[in-house]
């Protein structure tokens, strides 16, 4: 099964966990997926001018013609498809730790349940199995929000929370998503 291996549950249960318990997970977070997409498409997610992200404030923000969007994230990892790599942004010393959370969090989740392949910092993959480990991810972390942003010749995937919409005006607004 290459990175995705059959793997056992932490001692204290000492209950194999599946291939199709791996499966289902990566389902559900290609599920999620669609529909965060879908719903952060309603205030302009994939259509800015630009994006930033400030790693003292933990903050990624969206710049449009009438409006910023922010909200606070965290960086997952990044996709090289010219050395068809994924890494882990837990594995990167330039990335502050504050914003590497949910990185660790699958790290973490990977070890209890027997991945080794998903707790390791770098991973060979193709653009379609970087895909299927933003989907764990996502699915892991119950992230409301996911951000797959152009950076150099890759691509780094950073998910967040909660949305500020604050208009040309000064008028704010507030978008959170919730699926399940």
């Amino acid at each position: 099964m290459g990175l995705f291996k059959r793997a056992r549950k932490p001692e204290s249960t000492g209950q194999p966990m599946a291939d199709e318990e791996l499966a289902t997970l990566l389902m559900q977070g290609e599920d999620m997926i669609e529909q965060l997409a879908q719903a952060h498409r309603a205030w302009g997610l994939g259509s800015a001018d630009r994006w930033d992200l400030d790693q003292t404030t933990g903050t990624i923000s969206w710049t449009f013609p009438d409006k910023v969007a922010t909200a606070p994230a965290q960086i997952l990892g990044s996709y090289s498809p010219t050395s068809q790599t994924w890494l882990w942004e837990w594995a990167k010393e330039s990335i502050l730790p504050g914003l590497s959370r949910d990185a660790g969090i699958v790290r973490d989740w990977a070890a209890a349940h027997g991945q080794d392949g998903l707790a390791q910092p770098k991973v060979d993959a193709d653009e379609e199995l970087a895909a299927s480990l933003v989907a764990l991810a996502v699915r892991i972390t119950e992230a409301t929000g996911f951000y797959r942003g152009p950076s150099g010749n890759s691509f780094v995937v950073i998910t967040f929370g909660p949305v500020t919409l604050t208009a040309a005006d000064g008028t704010t607004s507030t978008v959170k998503v919730e699926v399940g």
